[in-house]
């Protein structure tokens, strides 16, 4: 067979398996839209001993805090899993960024989550005097006001653990009670930050926001994303009780 026969023929089946695995990939993000699933399944982990896991890790978040209150304590996250764990009202419910995150370790939810996360929070804050804080959640939600509860538990059994993230419960009234109850009795300790087009209202001082890059209100644009800042440890600015504007991220 001359040369350039086999050449061709080779770039065609590799095409088709790229084409292939397109569509199979385009399918599991379908069926995982449709049943409220990780499009990865196989990562979903069983709770271990070390389910908090270190910022200096994840180059975005970063390890020591560098500004706020909650300077010098040490970055640690919690990712769950995503759809299972979140309201369905989520405008990123469809284009959620886990669909493009297949080697993420997600854990998953109920009982023995709660145990081991308070069993490593016994001995995270024993081994860093200052304390840490926890990004709440890379993937996954709130999923219930149980689980809500189960935090402002952690924040007064550990009087040197803060935590902070973005939860789509706008909109689900009940659940947005009890994470507005977390935020405003947490001696600020906890900022948790809505992700919805929203600005901030001096009404409700407990209430901050997280919008789109669309989106026109009073923002300002995550410096992280846009390079500014090398990490959220040294930025602080979506956990700095100063700073009440909306922060607007870039569309993944």
């Amino acid at each position: 067979m001359p040369q350039r026969v086999t050449s061709i023929l080779t770039i065609l089946l590799i095409v088709a398996r790229v084409l292939l695995d397109y569509t199979m990939a385009k399918n599991a993000t379908q069926h995982a839209i449709e049943n409220s699933t990780t499009t990865y399944i196989k990562s979903v982990k069983v709770p271990n001993t070390t389910v908090l896991k270190e910022g200096r890790n994840n180059d975005k978040l970063g390890w020591i805090i560098t500004k706020t209150l909650w300077k010098g304590k040490r970055m640690y996250s919690l990712t769950l899993e995503e759809r299972a764990t979140c309201p369905p009202t989520c405008h990123h419910w469809d284009d959620c960024y886990g669909n493009n995150m297949p080697f993420a370790h997600r854990f998953a939810h109920g009982p023995e989550l709660l145990k081991a996360i308070d069993a490593q929070l016994q001995t995270l804050t024993d081994k860093w005097p200052e304390g840490i804080v926890v990004r709440l959640h890379v993937l996954g939600d709130f999923w219930n006001r149980a689980y809500v509860n189960f935090w402002f538990t952690m924040l007064n059994k550990y009087p040197t653990l803060c935590i902070f993230g973005y939860t789509a419960h706008y909109l689900t009234h009940p659940m947005r009670h009890a994470i507005d109850s977390l935020n405003l009795c947490s001696n600020d300790r906890s900022m948790i930050r809505y992700s919805y087009n929203g600005t901030y209202d001096p009404i409700m001082p407990h209430r901050k926001f997280a919008a789109t890059e669309d989106y026109k209100g009073d923002t300002f644009d995550c410096p992280e994303q846009t390079d500014r800042i090398d990490s959220c440890a040294k930025c602080g600015a979506c956990f700095n009780k100063r700073i009440t504007k909306t922060v607007r991220f870039l569309d993944h």
